[in-house]
C-alpha cells in the first residue's frame, strides 16, 4: 500500500487556545486555568495521550479480530509525566516533552494468557502513534 498523507491546519485565538481543523473536525487545544488557559479544550500533552489511545484501541480490537478472539471491552488508562521548566523558559536538564508514558490496558476476553501475550506484543508493534512517539520522528519546524 502507498504512503498516506494525513493533514491538519490550526489557528491561534489566543496565546494557549488553538482552534485545529482535521478534515471536517475541529479540535479545540487550550490550557488549564492553572497554565494560564481559559480551559476550553485538552492541552496538547492531554490530546497526546488521547491520540495513543485511540490508536491503541483500534489496533487491539483489529488485531484481536485477526487472532480469532472477541475483545469484548477494552480500558486503556495512560499517564506520563514532564517537567514543565523548560517550556516556561527555565533551566532545566530535563527535555521538555514526557519522561515516560505508561499504559494500562484491560481486556474483557476468553483468550489465554499465551495469546494475550502475543496479542499485545503485536499491538505495540503496529501502533502507529506509539510507534511514532517511540522513535525518533523528524519534525521539520519551517517559518515561511
Amino acid at each position: 500500500m502507498a504512503d498516506l498523507t494525513f493533514r491538519a491546519r490550526a489557528h491561534s485565538e489566543n496565546p494557549t487556545k488553538t482552534f485545529v481543523k482535521v478534515r471536517n473536525f475541529e479540535i479545540v487545544v487550550d490550557e488549564p486555568a492553572e497554565l494560564g488557559g481559559t480551559n476550553a479544550g485538552a492541552n496538547p500533552v492531554e490530546y497526546l495521550l488521547a491520540a495513543l489511545s485511540g490508536c491503541l484501541n483500534v489496533v487491539c480490537h483489529m488485531v484481536a479480530q485477526e487472532m480469532n478472539f472477541e475483545l469484548r471491552k477494552l480500558e486503556i488508562k495512560l499517564s506520563g509525566s514532564l517537567n514543565p521548566d523548560k517550556l516556561f523558559g527555565k533551566k532545566s536538564e530535563d527535555r521538555a516533552g514526557y519522561k515516560q508514558i505508561e499504559v494500562v490496558i484491560k481486556a474483557d476476553t476468553d483468550a489465554d494468557s499465551d495469546t494475550l501475550e502475543r496479542w499485545i506484543k503485536t499491538v505495540k508493534e503496529r501502533c502507529p502513534v506509539s510507534d511514532t512517539i517511540s522513535h525518533i520522528t523528524p519534525v521539520d519546524i519551517l517559518l515561511k
